[in-house]
């Protein structure tokens, strides 16, 4: 089994080798599949990644999320406490800001309580059939699902070459509750 480290380079390179086109393309059918699903449209609460140019692209999901009235938040990354925390955004282009490790985020906001949040829209360069996800390796996302207080849905968007045979996991790791790709969803028994 690759290590980690080994398995997040080989998919990046994937990724990387997708042409713009074919991978706008490819996001816009993830975005359509999702909004298709009851945990979407029965969600008010959304947080949601702002995606990187090698991940799906989360906009047409928000643009739709607030014509539908939603309300749609993204996380701003607590260094300090480790943590993340989600704030509500109402732009895609004011009131963010470039981290030193390239990800958008929130510049300012009001976190909302964990409690209020339906559905997160997970990030990750690699997922397999058991729901396990390969992130970036800072465990974010982890310790966010793990909140005791989160009772939502957790939902990863990626493309059908980011599924894996297995993806290695620790204690740590948390598992999603679903996965969207351009070919299909896929459902899993998290044992939350």
């Amino acid at each position: 089994m690759p290590v980690k480290k080994e398995l997040r380079k080989k998919i990046r390179t994937m990724l990387a080798a997708i042409p713009a086109n074919q991978f706008a393309s490819m996001s816009q059918t993830v975005c359509a599949l999702l909004f298709d699903l009851p945990e979407y449209q029965t969600a008010n609460v959304i947080l949601t990644f702002l995606s990187s140019p090698t991940e799906v692209d989360t906009a047409p999901l928000v643009l739709r999320a607030w014509q539908e009235r939603k309300k749609v938040l993204a996380p701003k990354i607590g260094w300090e406490q480790r943590r993340l925390m989600p704030v509500e955004i109402r732009s895609l282009t004011e009131d963010l800001r470039i981290t030193a490790m390239g990800v958008r985020e929130p510049a300012n906001g009001i976190p909302i309580p964990v409690p209020m949040i339906d559905l997160v829209i997970v990030p990750g360069l690699g997922f397999d059939a058991n729901g396990n996800r390969l992130g970036r390796g800072q465990g974010f996302y982890d310790r966010f699902l793990a909140h005791p207080e989160f009772h939502g849905v957790a939902c990863a968007l990626a493309f059908e070459c980011q599924v894996v045979e297995e993806v290695p996991t620790g204690p740590l790791d948390r598992r999603v509750d679903m996965l969207v790709t351009e070919k299909k969803t896929r459902h899993f028994t998290t044992g939350k």
